[in-house]
C-alpha cells in the first residue's frame, strides 16, 4: 500500500463528501485535508436530497432560546440543554457563512430570508433555497467552494478501515479502489459518513447509507451511543420506488393533511394534529396502516396548484410518478430517514478514541436526544465542522501499527433490510428485537459492517425497555428514567458488545 503524497504530519482525513465532511475541510483551512469520498462528489449524499431547510432563530418573534426549546421538548428528555443552546445560537451565524459562501436562499419580495413552519418549531425559522430543494443547493455550494480550495484535495474511495499508531490513537484510514487498497495517513480522522436508513427495505436514504462510519467507529473501540433511536418520516411517497422519495414536511407546515380513504384526517385528536412530532405522525400513519386503511397527503387545491413554484422536488417527483397533487392525494407510509444514534462526541466532535472525531448524523452530540426535531441535521453539521475544526487536537503521531485489517464483506443486503424493517422498525417488541438480534449476528460473522451496526441496534433496541421518541416497544409503551444506552465493541463481533446505561446529567 502506497500512502498519498501529502505530508501526514499536517493532514487531517475527512472521511465522507456530504455537508458535514465539506463543512468540516472548509473550516479547517488553511490545514491540508484530504476528503475521502466514496462517490464522485456531489453524488452519493444524502444532504443532496434534504428537502426542509435550515432551522436558525432570525425571525423578529424569534430568538435561539425559543428554537432550543423547542429541541428539548421534541428530543423526549435525552437532548442534552446546553448542546441544544449552543447550536441554537450558532444558527443566524452559520446562514451568514452560508451567505458568504454564495447560497441563493429564498427571499421575501422586500429581500429578507423567507421563514418556513415546520412540525414542533414554535416559529417559523425554517431558511430554505429552490423551495424544497435546500440540501442540493447547501451541497452544491459547499462543494464549488471545496474545489476552489488549495488546502482540500478530493480522493473518491472507500474507507475500509482506520488506521492506528502505537499507543491507540486514530492516524489515518486504510481506503480502497477498484479493488486495491492504499493507506492515507494523517495526524486525526473526522468521520462525516451519514446515517443508516440503508439497512431498511423502505427509506428514503441513499442506498449507500448502511453506517459504514460507525462500523468503522466500533472496530476501533469507540463508543457508541443510543443507537436505538432511528426516526422514521412519516411521510415518504409510496409509489414503490427505492429509495423512497420524500414529501417534505414543509407541506404539513403549509396546509396539507393527512388523510385515509375515505378523506378522514389520520391526526384527528392527537395532540399537534398533522403537525406534532415526527415519531407521533408516524405512529399515527403506521397504526392506520396495520389496521388495513390507506394514508395519503392531502394537498389538493390552492396548495397543490403552487407546489410546481413553491416545492418543486416534491411536484417533479409527484409529475414522476403520474400524480397531480392539484387533483389527486398523495400516498404516504413512514420510512427510515435519520439515525440520532451515533459514536459518542464531545462538545468539539471528539470521540472515546484518540485522533477520531465525528460530525453529521454519524455522530451522537447530544443535540437530537431521542427525536430530531424537523431541519436541525444540516444546522448541528454546520456548526459542529466549525468546533471540531477549532478543536481538533493533531497531537505528535506515533508508530504506525502495520496493517491488520480483514477483508470486509458486503453481505445479503436483501436479507439484512428485511430483518430490520418487519423487526426493528417504527413499532418494536421483545419478540422480533430478539430474532432481529439472532439473524443480524448470524450475517456478521462474515465480516458484514451492516449486519454489524443492525445487530447493535436491535440489541440496544431490546434493551431499552421503555417507549421514548423515536423508540416505540407495544410491550413497554410507558416512559421509564432517561437514560443513554451505550455500547462498545471488546473485540472485533457484535457477540463481543457490552451495552450498559448511564442516567444523563440532568
Amino acid at each position: 500500500m502506497n500512502a498519498l503524497s501529502r505530508n501526514p504530519a499536517d493532514r487531517v482525513v475527512v472521511v465522507g463528501a456530504g455537508v458535514a465532511g465539506l463543512a468540516t475541510a472548509l473550516r479547517l483551512a488553511p490545514r491540508p485535508v484530504t476528503v475521502l469520498a466514496s462517490a464522485p462528489i456531489g453524488t452519493g449524499t444524502a444532504t443532496g436530497w434534504a428537502q426542509g431547510g435550515i432551522a436558525a432563530a432570525i425571525g423578529a418573534d424569534d430568538d435561539p432560546s425559543l428554537h432550543a426549546a423547542d429541541t428539548e421538548a421534541a428530543g423526549a428528555g435525552l437532548t442534552e440543554p446546553e448542546v441544544a443552546r449552543r447550536v441554537a445560537a450558532a444558527g443566524p451565524g452559520l446562514i451568514d457563512w452560508l451567505v458568504s459562501l454564495g447560497l441563493p436562499f429564498d427571499r421575501t419580495p422586500e429581500g429578507a430570508l423567507a421563514l418556513g413552519l415546520e412540525a414542533a418549531h414554535g416559529r417559523r425559522r425554517i431558511v430554505r433555497s429552490g423551495g424544497d430543494a435546500t440540501g442540493r443547493a447547501v451541497l452544491d455550494t459547499l462543494v464549488r467552494a471545496a474545489l476552489c480550495a488549495p488546502s482540500i484535495e478530493i480522493v473518491v474511495a472507500s474507507a475500509v478501515d482506520l488506521m492506528r499508531d502505537a499507543h491507540g490513537a486514530v492516524c489515518g484510514v486504510v481506503a480502497e479502489r477498484d479493488g486495491a487498497r492504499f493507506r492515507i495517513p494523517g495526524r486525526a480522522v473526522v468521520l462525516a459518513t451519514g446515517g443508516a436508513g440503508g439497512l431498511y427495505a423502505s427509506t428514503t436514504n441513499p442506498r449507500g447509507a448502511l453506517a459504514s462510519g460507525l462500523a468503522l467507529a466500533a472496530r476501533a473501540g469507540a463508543v457508541l451511543r443510543d443507537l436505538e433511536f432511528v426516526q422514521f418520516h412519516p411521510t415518504a411517497i409510496a409509489t414503490g420506488a427505492d429509495p423512497m422519495p420524500l414529501a417534505t414536511e414543509a407541506l404539513r407546515g403549509e396546509g396539507a393533511v393527512l388523510v385515509d380513504e375515505t378523506g378522514a384526517r389520520v391526526m384527528a385528536g392527537i395532540e399537534g394534529g398533522d403537525l406534532a412530532p415526527r415519531d407521533v405522525v408516524a405512529r399515527g400513519i403506521f397504526q392506520a396502516l396495520a389496521r388495513g386503511r390507506t394514508v395519503a397527503l392531502d394537498a389538493r387545491g390552492a396548495l397543490g396548484q403552487a407546489m410546481p413554484r413553491r416545492f418543486p422536488t416534491v411536484a417533479a417527483l409527484c409529475a414522476g410518478a403520474g400524480i397531480d397533487p392539484a387533483r389527486q392525494v398523495i400516498p404516504v407510509r413512514p420510512a427510515a430517514h435519520y439515525h440520532m444514534g451515533g459514536i459518542r462526541v464531545d462538545a468539539a466532535g471528539a470521540s472515546s478514541v484518540p485522533g477520531l472525531y465525528a460530525c453529521g448524523e454519524v455522530a451522537s452530540t447530544g443535540l437530537h436526544g431521542a427525536n430530531r426535531l424537523a431541519s436541525n441535521s444540516l444546522l448541528e453539521a454546520l456548526a459542529f465542522a466549525g468546533w471540531i475544526a477549532d478543536g481538533l487536537d493533531t497531537g505528535p503521531t506515533a508508530e504506525i501499527l502495520p496493517e491488520t485489517s480483514e477483508p470486509r464483506r458486503v453481505g445479503d443486503l436483501a436479507a439484512i433490510r428485511a430483518i430490520m424493517e418487519r423487526d426493528v422498525g417504527v413499532v418494536r417488541d421483545a419478540d422480533g428485537l430478539a430474532r432481529a438480534a439472532e439473524a443480524l449476528h448470524a450475517l456478521s460473522l462474515s465480516g458484514c459492517p451492516a449486519a454489524l451496526v443492525g445487530h447493535l441496534v436491535a440489541r440496544a433496541a431490546l434493551s431499552r425497555r421503555e417507549s421514548r421518541g423515536a423508540h416505540w416497544r407495544s410491550d413497554f409503551p410507558d416512559l421509564a428514567a432517561p437514560y443513554h444506552s451505550e455500547v462498545v465493541l471488546a473485540g472485533t463481533m457484535p457477540g463481543e458488545a457490552t451495552l450498559h446505561e448511564t442516567v444523563p446529567a440532568s
